[in-house]
C-alpha cells in the first residue's frame, strides 16, 4: 500500500508539475503577445521575468508556434539552397537595367536607349559580381572627396580629366560627371542628388559614389524621373549637353515638376553669355543664339523669374505658388498638367504639359506649406502630413514614428558599434517609409538613399524630402539604377515581407550583393520566419549573419539579423571565412539570439 501511495503521489506531482509548465508558457506566449500589440512594448518587469525564466529552453516547446501567423518553414527544411559561384571577371561594373549591349538595340530618339532596360527572367545573372583585383576600402570622408584608389575605379582619363574639379539642403544635378557640384555643397551643408547616364566606357557615377558623394544613373529621356513633385530646393546643369529647348521644353517642364516653389535651377556653360564665349565653345552664334532664345521663352511660360546671369553662369527662380503668375491663366500656349497623383511616375511617360502648383489662401504663401531651415527640417512636422495629405499618416503617428526609430537605432549601435563611427559613408535604406531612419542618423559623416518602393502602400518619398533628405523610387524586382560596390550599408525594414510571393528572395538579395562592397554591411529587420529563409540563403552568398533578438524582447516574432559581406576580389576565392562569432567580436554586440 505504501507504494502504491507514493505512485500515486508521484503522479500527481509530475501532473501537477506539467500544468505549471504549460500554463506558464501559455501565460508568457499571451504576454508576448501583448508586447507585439505595442502595448506591453518595452515593459522592463516583463523582461526581467522573460530573462529569468529562460522557457525557450524546454525540450517540448517549439519557436515556431509561438510566431507562426505569416507562413511556414516547411521549404527551408526540404530545400537546397544552393552556392552562388562568382561571375566571370567581366561582369565587374555590370548594371543589369543599364548594359551597353541591351542599350543599344533601343532607339537612340529622346535617349531611349540611355533609360532602363531590364534583363528578362531568362537573361539574369545568378552569381555573385567580382571586385577587380586590388580593390580596397575607399578613402573615410572628407579625404574621398579627392582621393579614389585606382584600383577601385580603373579609368585613367577619370583621374586626369576631374583631377581640377574640388568636390538650400536638397538639390537636383543633371548630367552630373562625377558629382563635384555635388560634393562642393555637400561642404556647405547641402546634401544633393545627381545623375548621370551610364558611360560607355568610363563610370563616372561609379567614381562620384567612391567619393562618397550621392548620385545614381539616369537620364532624362523619355518617362518622368524616379523623384517625387515638388521635391529639390534646385537644380542644376553644367555642360551636361540636354537639349533644354527641343520637344517643346519638355525637359525643363520636368524639372519645373520636380522643383519646389520657390526653388532655384541654374544653368552653367553654352549657350549661356554665348557672345562672349562662342569662339572658344567652337559653335555658331546663331546657333547658341537660337539655343538660348528658346530657353528662356519655356522659362517664361513656367513663369520662373531670372535672377541672375553672370559668365557663364544663369539662374532663374520657380514662382511661391500660382497666383504670382496671374497671366498664365489667359495664356492660350499654357498647357497645364490634369490633377492626377503627381507621384506616380515609375516608367510613366513625361508629358509635354506645366504641374500645376497647390492651391494656397493668399498670393503670400507657399504651395505645399513652408519648409523649416535645416537642420530643424529633420523632426520638424512636414507640411504634407500637417495638412492631411498623406493617407493614413497624422502629426501624432509620425512623431511617434520618430520616436520608435530612435529606438530602434540605438539598438543597432549595440550590435553594430562601427555604425556611426564613420566606417558607413553611403547607406541606403530599401524601404524608407517616412525617412525616420535616414533622420535618426543623420550625419555629416554619412548620407542615405531613401528608397520608397513602388509596392509600397503610401508614396511617403515627398515626406522624406520635406524632411531635408534625399530618396528615389524604385522597385526591388528589378535592379537599381547603380554600379557595383557602391554602399558601405543597406537596410532592409521588412522589405522581404512586402515582396512576398511578388518576386524571389533571392534575386533579391543578389542585387543586394552586388551594390554592397565588400566588407560592407547589412541589417535586415523583418518577422523570424522570413529571416530565417534570408539567413539560408545568404549563408551560400560569402556572407556572415547572426540573428538577433527584438530590442524589446525574445517574444516578439520581429527579429534583426546583422549581415557582413566578405572580402574577395575576381580571379580566386575568397579568404578563409569568419565564423559567425569572429563577425560578431568584430562588429560588436550587445544582443543574442
Amino acid at each position: 500500500m505504501a507504494l502504491k501511495s507514493s505512485s500515486g503521489e508521484g503522479r500527481t506531482r509530475r501532473s501537477v508539475s506539467l500544468i505549471i509548465i504549460v500554463g506558464l508558457c501559455c501565460f508568457f506566449y499571451i504576454l508576448g503577445a501583448w508586447q507585439r500589440s505595442g502595448f506591453g512594448r518595452g515593459d522592463s518587469i516583463a523582461l526581467q521575468v522573460t530573462k529569468q525564466t529562460e522557457c525557450t529552453i524546454a525540450p517540448n516547446l517549439n519557436f515556431e508556434t509561438h510566431h507562426a501567423g505569416s507562413g511556414n518553414l516547411n521549404d527551408l527544411k526540404d530545400s537546397q539552397v544552393k552556392k552562388f559561384k562568382a561571375c566571370h571577371d567581366r561582369y565587374t561594373d555590370y548594371t543589369p537595367c543599364q548594359d551597353q549591349k541591351r542599350a543599344m538595340t533601343f532607339p537612340r530618339d529622346n535617349m531611349i536607349y540611355r533609360e532602363r532596360h531590364c534583363p528578362r527572367e531568362d537573361e539574369k545573372l545568378h552569381c555573385l559580381i567580382p571586385a577587380p583585383k586590388g580593390y580596397v576600402a575607399p578613402f573615410p570622408w572628407p579625404k574621398s572627396r579627392d582621393y579614389v584608389p585606382y584600383a577601385n575605379v580603373p579609368y585613367k582619363s577619370l583621374t586626369v580629366e576631374k583631377a581640377v574639379q574640388n568636390w538650400v539642403q536638397t538639390a537636383l544635378d543633371t548630367g552630373c560627371g562625377v558629382a563635384s557640384w555635388g560634393a562642393y555643397l555637400l561642404k556647405k551643408n547641402v546634401l544633393a542628388m545627381s545623375f548621370a547616364p551610364r558611360d560607355s566606357h568610363e563610370a563616372q557615377v561609379q567614381f562620384a559614389l567612391e567619393r562618397g558623394v550621392p548620385a545614381v544613373i539616369g537620364v532624362l529621356g523619355s518617362i518622368k524621373l524616379p523623384y517625387p513633385s515638388r521635391a529639390f530646393d534646385m537644380a542644376h546643369c553644367s555642360r551636361c549637353l540636354i537639349p533644354w529647348g527641343e520637344n517643346d521644353g519638355i525637359y525643363l517642364k520636368e524639372v519645373d515638376r520636380v522643383l519646389r516653389p520657390g526653388g532655384y535651377w541654374v544653368l552653367s556653360g553654352p549657350p549661356i553669355n554665348w557672345k562672349a564665349n562662342y569662339q572658344a565653345w567652337q559653335r555658331k552664334k546663331e546657333d547658341l543664339e537660337e539655343e538660348q532664345r528658346k530657353i528662356e521663352e519655356i522659362a517664361r511660360l513656367l513663369c520662373w523669374e531670372k535672377v541672375s546671369e553672370k559668365s557663364e553662369i544663369a539662374i532663374w527662380r520657380k514662382r511661391i505658388n500660382a497666383e504670382s503668375c496671374p497671366g498664365r491663366k489667359d495664356d492660350s500656349s499654357m498647357n497645364i498638367c490634369k490633377e492626377v497623383n503627381s507621384n506616380d511616375v515609375w516608367y510613366k511617360n513625361m508629358e509635354p504639359c506645366i504641374t500645376p502648383y497647390p492651391k494656397v489662401s493668399s498670393v503670400e504663401k507657399v504651395a505645399g506649406g513652408e519648409l523649416k531651415p535645416f537642420p530643424e527640417r529633420l523632426n520638424a512636422i512636414p507640411p504634407s502630413i500637417a495638412s492631411g495629405s498623406v493617407p493614413g499618416i497624422s502629426v501624432k503617428s509620425f512623431q511617434e514614428d520618430i520616436k520608435q526609430w530612435q529606438g530602434h537605432v540605438q539598438a543597432y549601435k549595440k550590435i553594430n558599434k562601427l555604425l556611426d563611427t564613420g566606417r558607413y559613408r553611403n547607406i541606403m535604406d530599401m524601404n524608407a517609409r517616412l525617412g525616420s531612419f535616414a533622420a535618426t542618423i543623420e550625419s555629416p559623416k554619412l548620407w542615405v538613399m531613401n528608397v520608397v518602393p513602388t509596392l509600397a502602400e503610401l508614396s511617403t518619398l515627398g515626406v522624406i524630402y520635406e524632411r531635408g533628405l534625399i530618396g528615389i523610387y524604385h522597385d526591388w524586382c528589378e535592379a537599381f539604377s547603380t554600379y557595383p560596390r557602391t554602399y558601405d550599408l543597406i537596410h532592409a525594414n521588412g522589405v522581404f515581407s512586402l515582396y512576398k510571393n511578388k518576386c524571389q528572395a533571392e534575386d533579391i538579395l543578389l542585387e543586394m550583393d552586388r551594390i554592397l562592397r565588400p566588407e560592407g554591411a547589412v541589417i535586415f529587420r523583418d518577422d523570424v520566419e522570413v529571416l530565417l529563409k534570408v539567413k539560408k540563403i545568404i549563408s551560400s552568398m560569402r556572407w556572415n549573419a547572426k540573428l538577433v533578438d527584438h530590442e524589446d524582447g525574445p517574444l516578439l516574432p520581429e527579429k534583426i539579423l546583422v549581415a557582413v559581406k566578405q572580402y574577395w576580389v575576381g580571379g580566386r576565392e575568397s579568404k578563409d571565412e569568419e565564423s559567425a562569432e569572429q563577425l560578431v567580436d568584430r562588429v560588436g554586440s550587445g544582443y543574442g539570439s
